[in-house]
């Protein structure tokens, strides 16, 4: 699918069924454009992973995601040495009497290296380039962004024993943020920015109709008003869109046609997942949160 214009990439999302303004369809044109990655923020379950997911569909693509977590290191993110391989290798060339020097070029080449996410982007050759999810960069550690600034401007690679792997297709950069910590001013530098906030009250009932299949519009109704009042709430946690459409697909699998207290209580772990959050809200405010989402259908 060609997205050569803003309008375009707008009516390719909806095809995957996700849901965007025209900001959020402009940053990704752009981002394809130019080429630039795209840094998305917003709270968690709001969206930003689902982009990545539905351009690589549009496009026919390959998805290569790099899920970020406290720790993560070039082993795990971009390569490392297969050590076994290598100590067969040595001991054959010791057999063949291979001199020291040429033995050293021969195990640190790149038939020896294991691909893991960012190297596997950078040297994909085949077919169309690939979407390069960095998901959740906030959890990783500060030096972790330092590493990822060469890729981010140059699309390249660059490993001590071998020398800078260059992308033959530069990948199309999604990276996510929860905004758990602010991220440094170098990455933000290289990347576009887009905010994704939680959805109105329309387009939030858009998503749950789209998302979850022989739902009624009346209980769709009913539980995005019911998520929009719980959102005003002083919660740990608030719920994103993730938790609507679980809340709304366990609802239809209970067969209910409607929202009520009794039923709501039952299922109010499928929103929340903080205790101190289940309690406030069972304490006094269920009731008119599942009356406002009644009168305002």
């Amino acid at each position: 699918m060609e997205l050569n214009s803003v309008e375009a990439v707008q009516q390719a999302l909806a095809t995957q069924r996700y849901v965007s303004e025209q900001s959020l369809a402009t940053a990704i044109y752009l981002s394809l454009a130019l080429p630039k990655p795209l840094l998305l923020e917003g709270e968690a379950g709001v969206g930003k992973t689902e982009v990545a997911k539905a351009l690589a569909t549009i496009l026919d693509t390959k998805l290569i995601r790099l899920q970020c977590y406290e720790g993560l290191d070039v082993s795990h993110a971009v390569y490392e040495w297969n050590y076994p391989r290598q100590m067969l290798a040595i001991r054959v060339l010791e057999d063949e009497k291979v001199d020291r020097e040429k033995a050293v070029e021969e195990i640190f080449s790149s038939e020896y290296l294991i691909e893991r996410p960012l190297l596997e982007a950078v040297r994909h050759s085949t077919g169309k380039a690939p979407v390069l999810l960095i998901d959740e960069i906030d959890r990783a550690d500060e030096e972790f962004e330092a590493f990822l600034l060469e890729l981010l401007s140059d699309f390249q690679i660059t490993i001590p024993e071998i020398g800078t792997i260059k992308a033959v297709h530069p990948p199309i950069v999604i990276i996510t943020s929860n905004r758990t910590r602010e991220l440094h001013d170098a990455l933000k530098r290289r990347c576009l920015y887009h905010w994704i906030d939680y959805p109105s009250v329309d387009k939030e009932f858009r998503i749950v109709t789209g998302k979850v299949p022989g739902i009624n519009e009346r209980l769709a109704q009913q539980i995005t008003t019911f998520i929009h009042e719980l959102r005003r709430e002083d919660l740990y946690k608030l719920p994103g869109v993730a938790e609507t459409l679980d809340w709304a697909a366990a609802l239809l699998a209970l067969n209910q046609r409607e929202l009520s207290t009794e039923i709501a209580s039952a299922t109010l772990g499928a929103i929340l997942k903080h205790q101190e959050d289940l309690q406030a809200i069972r304490k006094g405010k269920l009731e008119n949160l599942v009356a406002a989402a009644s009168n305002g259908e």
